[in-house]
């Protein structure tokens, strides 16, 4: 694989996260099966692939920081491209709390404002991220030194942050009902980071090293889950423990790995065909594809909802067709709302204009 100018973008992260909404999407409509398909074997393999969901979207929201700090920094737009990730992790915050709305009364009982889901968690982590990103985004080979660092220390310390009581349980552990708390996401964060420090100082060829890098380790912590068990108390191995991390992020490295291959072979190829666009139209917009999926899956629309009319109904068959159209009109929703922002934009800038222009001739006229 050839390095590519630093400047150039990494379709592959897209591909990823698209191919993480897809999984992500047909992993939340298993409610529509009966009961005992839920407990049949080939639920249980599905749960196995789609617990790589949410690694994918974490590391894929600590590369794109990192990388695009550290391509600003090196232009001289570190402050600018600072405020934008800012405003990005306040919005995934935003988007959280309105899914949470959907889901619980948060008026009546305000602590469903605290509880950690998976937009949460990535907010929270870029929030986190983030200051150390800027900061060292001139000095990449430090930022990932210092993010593969703390990365190995959150998943370390994950197993002993289960005993965390009070306020910090909120955020540490899932005693207070967090789905996705920080231990051990935001791991695959800093480990994101790690990837984007070195695919924006070294390009695609630096990028490629690092990931081969991530997966050996991943190889070697996913091998040692013995010792890695009977270092910590008794804990929940399948959560916290660092094993189960590394074997996680060897996977989500060796996708990452041959979509970057895929996307050298197909780079000289015209149009991108129809099942590329549709991958990158979820990659892309990621978070709108989870709220409206959420949405269409449980919040009751004039009484309708999939899960309150088929929830727990479904047979494989009628699964299938429902996790298509599930997909498709989450799809069609996503399509709808980039058009309606383009719309809204190109309204916007013509209205800047006109009014620029009016108020030049004005003051042609008053001179």
């Amino acid at each position: 694989m050839s390095s590519a100018p630093n400047s150039e973008r990494v379709r592959a992260i897209d591909w990823l996260r698209g191919i993480a909404v897809l999984f992500m999407v047909q992993c939340h409509a298993l409610v529509l099966l009966t009961p005992e398909l839920r407990q049949s074997k080939t639920t249980k393999y599905l749960l196995m692939i789609d617990g790589l969901v949410a690694p994918s979207f974490l590391f894929a929201a600590g590369f794109a920081l990192a990388m695009l700090l550290v391509r600003s920094a090196a232009s001289g737009k570190r402050s600018e491209r600072l405020g934008r990730n800012l405003r990005r992790a306040l919005q995934v915050l935003g988007v959280a709390t309105l899914v949470n709305w959907m889901w619980f009364p948060l008026f009546r009982e305000p602590k469903w404002l605290v509880r950690l889901d998976i937009l949460h968690c990535v907010g929270l982590s870029l929030l986190l991220v983030l200051p150390v990103a800027a900061w060292l985004a001139s000095r990449p080979r430090v930022l990932r030194g210092v993010a593969l660092a703390l990365a190995l220390i959150v998943f370390f310390l994950s197993p002993l942050g289960e005993a965390a009581q009070g306020p910090w349980a909120y955020v540490l552990n899932k005693s207070t009902g967090a789905v996705f708390p920080l231990l051990p996401w935001l791991g695959f964060t800093w480990l994101g980071a790690y990837a984007g420090a070195v695919a924006g100082e070294q390009g695609r060829a630096g990028l490629v090293r690092a990931l081969v890098f991530l997966v050996g380790l991943g190889f070697a912590g996913w091998m040692a889950a013995e010792p890695l068990r009977d270092m910590y108390p008794e804990h929940r191995f399948f959560v916290t423990n660092p094993s189960n991390a590394a074997e996680r992020w060897m996977w989500v490295s060796l996708l990452l790995l041959g979509l970057m291959e895929l996307e050298r072979r197909t780079a000289s190829t015209g149009e991108p065909s129809r099942v590329r666009r549709f991958v990158e139209t979820f990659g892309t917009s990621s978070m709108s594809a989870y709220f409206f999926h959420e949405a269409l899956l449980y919040f009751h629309i004039f009484g309708f909802s999939f899960e309150k009319v088929w929830g727990g109904r479904s047979g494989w068959g009628q699964y299938t067709l429902l996790t298509v159209a599930l997909i498709g009109l989450t799809y069609g929703l996503c399509v709808g709302l980039d058009a309606a922002r383009n719309v809204v934009r190109r309204a916007g800038r013509f209205l800047v204009e006109t009014l620029r222009g009016g108020f030049g001739e004005k003051i042609a006229r008053s001179e």
